[in-house]
């Protein structure tokens, strides 16, 4: 159920980024198409443009026409000429001399070198508009000229609108993540500490009745047994309050909690699993809470016996690399698909018929949480195991002990 939720989830994400992508891709098409059909304007306007040019120089169709009317188109083709206050533009002719220029402001010094310039950035762009000079066909005037204030301004509309949406998606997303998150931990919370406190009244019952036991001719083995299943439970419900709030860490011996989860879980899994320990002789000493960090090591072996089908081998290797301590447990089990070395993590994701899917999950808020380590897949092969790695800052005492102790089988 809750891994369906975590599917469910996933999938309105992938959808959301698909929605965000599709916005953003018709909006550039959009506006790309606005572009092209902009520049196919400015393309027809410097045409007239141009032409008028020619008509105003020559006057050759006015020959034959009255003054009134040649006034007329003469005021009609000067208004064309002046028209023009956006798109640059340049005349020169066949030698590339200026004849008339328009919306360039050029300096006042150097302004021949300026002009040259714009006309060989005007020619990168695109190809100049011939005039035929008195409708001669081998002798031309030519139009240089570029995109006007509004089309350069446009056509950095789509990567604004691409900004834009991806900030909005990274916003998003963060925002998401952080709802999620603060959910997470108010379930964590209220969960542990319900826990807690429901097994709270049990136990204290528990006890009292092995105490009332003990004052009876009963059986001193059989006794010592509960006793001991009830102070584990009293451990249990302590985890869970603890997991709930912001337990004191301490300085602790890596070696000696490693290796009394390791006793502990040796007498509750099957003789056909064996549990090897590498450790340096040193002591190696963490800042951490004992009872979470046992809890974690608890996990991840009962993790890898399920793994294993119940028979296989364990092997817990620890070191100290730089100012970090690494810890790896590896078992030589079913293996997991490289796709789901984090999904591997999230609440509710399990691949057993029996269970919630909450052990690694809770392993992961106890390291990143509490003891602020990392923890992940390091590797894993199908069929031949996998490899948990943790990851801790290291601790130093003011004074260094040795130990000799060995890996427990």
């Amino acid at each position: 159920m809750m891994f369906n939720e975590y599917k469910s989830a996933k999938t309105f994400r992938y959808l959301f980024i698909f929605v965000a992508i599709i916005i953003a891709i018709a909006s550039v098409w959009i506006t790309n198409t606005l572009i092209n059909e902009l520049k196919e304007e400015e393309r027809k306007k410097i045409e007239i443009w141009a032409k008028s040019v020619v008509l105003i120089s020559t006057q050759a169709i006015f020959e034959d026409t009255n003054t009134d009317v040649f006034n007329n188109y003469d005021l009609l083709i000067t208004e064309l000429i002046e028209g023009n206050t956006t798109i640059p533009v340049i005349l020169v002719n066949e030698w590339d001399s200026v004849i008339y220029k328009n919306n360039i402001h050029s300096p006042k010094e150097n302004d021949s070198i300026f002009i040259r310039n714009k006309i060989k950035a005007f020619k990168k762009k695109r190809e100049p508009i011939p005039i035929p000079i008195n409708g001669n066909e081998s002798s031309f005037q030519y139009v240089y000229y570029d995109d006007s204030t509004v089309l350069k301004q446009l056509q950095l509309f789509p990567f604004v609108q691409l900004g834009v949406v991806f900030i909005f998606v990274v916003v998003a997303f963060l925002a998401l993540n952080s709802t999620k998150k603060a959910e997470q931990n108010k379930i964590w919370v209220g969960l542990s500490k319900e826990t807690a406190h429901q097994l709270g009244t049990p136990i204290s019952s528990l006890m009292a009745w092995v105490e009332y036991l003990k004052t009876k001719d009963m059986d001193t083995r059989l006794l010592g047994e509960m006793d001991k299943d009830v102070q584990r439970l009293k451990i249990i419900a302590e985890r869970f309050s603890k997991i709930g709030s912001n337990p004191e860490s301490e300085p602790m011996d890596l070696n000696e909690t490693v290796y009394n989860a390791i006793k502990y879980m040796g007498r509750r899994i099957s003789s056909k699993v064996s549990i090897d320990t590498h450790f340096p002789t040193e002591l190696i000493y963490v800042l951490m809470n004992e009872s979470l960090f046992g809890w974690v090591i608890e996990n991840l072996i009962k993790n890898a016996v399920d793994a294993m089908d119940g028979r296989g081998r364990i092997t817990i290797s620890a070191w100290e690399k730089g100012e970090k301590i690494i810890i790896d447990v590896t078992d030589t089990g079913k293996g997991i698909p490289k796709s789901k070395f984090d999904a591997v993590f999230h609440p509710g994701y399990t691949t057993k018929k029996r269970g919630w899917g909450l052990g690694l999950s809770l392993v992961k808020r106890i390291i990143e949480t509490h003891q602020k380590g990392k923890i992940y897949v390091y590797k894993s092969e199908l069929y031949k195991g996998t490899t948990f790695r943790i990851e801790l800052k290291k601790w130093e005492p003011e004074k260094r002990k040795t130990t000799n102790k060995k890996g427990v089988n």
